[in-house]
């Protein structure tokens, strides 16, 4: 079950579908998986796209429910150097997922529970996931996605003690480790982990690549693949989630892990915006779900 937000990226000559944990249920589902994705949108032009997008990529809709009151979320992209900056707009749709129906969408079986960290700006979305966690009863995966000013340190840190595996970039490693101002970024996770016992941390590290931190004490550690034809780095760190998704649901080991992840978002990084809807890119070597 993937929970929190979907929304438009809105760049200066489109707006591409998106949202951390829509895209991550939008790879899942490319790749070949059958995730249940939990999310609101308004009553508007924009919400009727995603319910089409919905139907189109033959993802279940029973969890995205309708918000007459607040409009389908939007957030402003701009690029520099090809690395995107975002301006999120306020009191979203997203930010009112109504518990009830998300209890009543919930399937009576899960296997990991995914949520990020904007949708949890509000209580009213906050509730509905906590509501789920607890019906659930499953593992969580908590992607950070740390967004200016909708998040502050001890909020995520609560939210980082009810996860199994946490996944971050470096930047968001430092803001929430224990130990801000150790240089080591091994240790920054050892104590992360330790903290909040996890089974792993998961970073990401942009050009320098990814590495996990166990709890058995292992540390693994990918390189970042060369991008042929890179056009932006939205989404590689949904992309990235969705992959390693789907190895912890299937058992792969770390190394697997990290290098099907790593490959997979260094593809999407030759895409405009996060998600596409040609079904040969999830083909080949990045399609582990059809290939298993």
């Amino acid at each position: 079950m993937i929970f929190g937000e979907v929304l438009f990226d809105c760049f200066e000559d489109r707006s591409i579908l998106g949202g951390a944990p829509f895209n991550v249920a939008w790879n899942l589902r490319g790749l070949g998986a059958d995730p249940l994705f939990v999310g609101a949108v308004g009553d508007d032009e924009l919400g009727r796209r995603v319910m089409q997008a919905l139907n189109h990529w033959d993802m279940r809709p029973e969890g995205l429910q309708m918000d007459p009151g607040h409009p389908t979320g939007q957030v402003r992209v701009t690029l520099k150097g090809g690395e995107p900056r975002y301006d999120i707009l306020p009191d979203q749709a997203y930010d009112h997922i109504d518990t009830a129906l998300a209890l009543a969408a919930a399937p009576a079986r899960a296997g990991v529970l995914y949520h990020g960290s904007l949708a949890l700006r509000d209580p009213v979305s906050r509730q509905a996931l906590e509501a789920l966690r607890e019906q659930l009863s499953v593992p969580v995966f908590m992607d950070v996605n740390l967004r200016a000013p909708w998040w502050d340190r001890d909020t995520v840190q609560g939210w980082m003690a009810h996860a199994h595996w946490v996944k971050l970039n470096q930047d968001e490693l430092t803001a929430l480790s224990p130990a801000p101002d150790e240089p080591d970024l091994v240790v920054q996770a050892r104590l992360t982990l330790e903290r909040y016992g996890l089974s792993a941390v998961i970073v990401t590290r942009a050009s320098e690549g990814a590495m996990v931190l166990t709890r058995e004490g292992e540390l693994h550690q990918r390189s970042a693949p060369p991008v042929t034809g890179l056009v932006d780095t939205v989404g590689a760190g949904d992309a990235f989630s969705a992959v390693t998704l789907t190895g912890i649901l299937q058992g792969w080991d770390w190394e697997t892990i990290l290098t099907r992840a790593a490959d997979f978002a260094a593809k999407v990084c030759t895409l405009h915006g996060a998600t596409t809807e040609d079904r040969e890119f999830y083909q080949g070597s990045v399609n582990p779900w059809k290939a298993s």
